[in-house]
């Protein structure tokens, strides 16, 4: 059997079976034995597939089955579970978006479409390598340090009957989703995994059923929903201008000088501007902070807001050189600019951490929206390394959360004589986000340097880097003031705890050192 169609089924998979076993298998120590054997999988078959890149790949059935006529069931199954929890809390919106992308998909699936669609479904090339990289390794890191967390986050709130078993069911099929998601070639089977991120981070969101957090789980729903709505009907424009659903094949050159072409390329870069929680959307990722710390963790850093990078990143070709093209730019770095003067402006941690994701991933679609080479391998850089650091100090913050009961920064002052290391940690974090030689600032200068041309992206990428600086050092600040007199106490934190900190940490300083080299790999 094939290698690499080995290794796809164990990265699609894999969770889903994990997911699956976590649910009915409910004894503490198996579920936990799940989640680290599935993270173990995931990231060994993330690391073999690195040799393998670029490849592409024909998948026509599954155990004698058409593959596209399952995903094509499990499509409207997940359309009917949206409308269902809809109706449950008599949600109008959510009703009405889903059953428009019921409607929509029924036209797609049985009146447009005829025959098979793509054989190629795999295409793996370096994008999509470095966002399965990014999923397996950081998501399973997350959902580690989510097993210690999640059993004192249970006990703080004194719960009787333990959610864990789906809560981390929906954890790991989150991360199959987005594996099969940056895998697939066939833009029927990427809107799939496209809803099942929606549901997974409503379910997630609302994870402690709190009256708040069923309110921005709901608010997340809706607003995901509408970009699904906004997904499809981009699908069925692109179909109806090119006659096909595989990506390479829509972004032909000439193309873009079709009016309908490039309105369907707007439609997807809406439902990627959604995802990504870009103004004027970015109101449900600010309410998905009531959520656990590793939920949030792996909505801002591995998973969901990246769904709409890759997403205009592989579309990029497509409107290059267009009105399109600089309109993606424009609204990314207005994103980067007022993503960081609200971020100056928070003391709540985790609102500081959201407003900054908001913020940088507004400079990766500015990078986007340049759409030069340089702007390109920018873009994929500041990825990789705003996945890794923000999952560090999300992760950070909710260790410090569990230790003195508050996000406020302001209560984190000389939290150094209390928590030591990981104070450290977290200001190592904030450090690599703002200081040379590390990546993220070597990317930054990378994206001014291919903005230069264009005056309003430029000035607002500037501004926008200064207010970074101001909020990125009042943390690391007030987290090493105060001084202590007494004597340090040794640190006790969890052994998972240690081995999701400690590896992110170092992984963000080794990146940054071989940084020289990635650009070389990315050319």
């Amino acid at each position: 059997m094939d290698m690499r169609a080995v290794l796809i089924a164990l990265l699609v998979l894999a969770p889903m079976v994990g997911a699956i076993l976590c649910t009915f298998l409910r004894t503490q120590a198996v579920r936990s034995a799940i989640v680290l054997a599935t993270g173990a999988v995931l990231m060994v078959s993330a690391a073999l597939l690195v040799p393998l890149t670029p490849f592409k790949l024909s998948l026509a059935s599954a155990f004698g089955i058409d593959l596209h006529r399952i995903v094509q069931v499990a499509d409207f199954i997940l359309l009917l579970i949206i409308l269902y929890y809809g109706f449950k809390h008599r949600h109008l919106v959510i009703i009405a978006l889903g059953l428009f992308q019921v409607v929509m998909l029924v036209t797609l699936e049985f009146f447009l479409v005829s025959g098979p669609t793509v054989y190629e479904r795999i295409n793996c090339d370096y994008l999509s390598l470095m966002m399965v990289l990014i999923i397996s390794i950081v998501g399973s890191i997350i959902c580690y340090q989510a097993i210690p967390y999640m059993r004192e986050h249970e006990h703080h709130y004194h719960v009787v009957h333990s959610r864990q078993p789906r809560f981390f069911f929906v954890m790991l099929l989150f991360l199959g989703a987005m594996n099969g998601l940056v895998l697939f070639n066939d833009l029927s089977f990427i809107y799939f995994f496209f809803e099942v991120t929606t549901l997974c981070s409503f379910l997630l969101i609302g994870h402690d059923r709190t009256t708040i957090a069923t309110q921005n789980a709901l608010r997340a729903l809706w607003m995901n929903s509408a970009g699904g709505a906004a997904f499809i009907l981009g699908i069925i424009a692109v179909y109806r201008e090119t006659g096909s659903l595989e990506l390479q094949n829509i972004l032909l050159p000439g193309l873009a000088s079709s009016g309908v072409y490039l309105l369907a390329l707007a439609l997807l870069c809406v439902a990627a501007f959604i995802k990504s929680a870009q103004f004027p959307f970015q109101s449900w990722l600010l309410g998905a902070m009531v959520a656990p710390t590793p939920v949030s963790a792996l909505l801002h850093s591995s998973t969901m807001v990246k769904v709409g990078i890759y997403l205009v990143l592989r579309l990029a070709p497509g409107f290059a050189g267009t009105f399109l093209s600089q309109t993606v730019a424009v609204f990314g770095a207005f994103s980067f600019l007022a993503g960081a003067a609200l971020a100056v402006g928070q003391s709540n941690g985790k609102k500081v951490l959201a407003y900054s994701t908001i913020s940088n991933l507004g400079l990766i679609f500015a990078c986007a929206g340049i759409n030069t080479a340089e702007s390109m391998i920018a873009a994929m850089l500041l990825l990789m390394f705003h996945a890794v650091i923000k999952a560090l100090l999300f992760l950070s913050v909710g260790a410090i959360e569990q230790r003195i009961a508050s996000r406020d920064i302001e209560d984190m002052r000389g939290l150094y004589a209390v928590m030591p290391v990981t104070a450290l940690i977290t200001v190592a974090g904030v450090v690599m986000m703002i200081m040379p030689p590390f990546g993220v600032l070597l990317s930054k200068w990378m994206a001014m340097e291919a903005a230069a041309r264009n005056l309003y992206v430029i000035i607002m990428i500037a501004l926008a880097s200064a207010l970074t600086v101001m909020y990125w050092a009042r943390w690391a600040g007030t987290l090493m003031s105060d001084p202590f007199a007494g004597r340090f106490r040794p640190e006790r934190q969890p052994v998972l705890t240690w081995l999701a900190l400690g590896p992110l940490c170092a992984g963000g300083a080794v990146l940054s050192v071989i940084a020289p080299w990635l650009y070389l790999w990315l050319i």
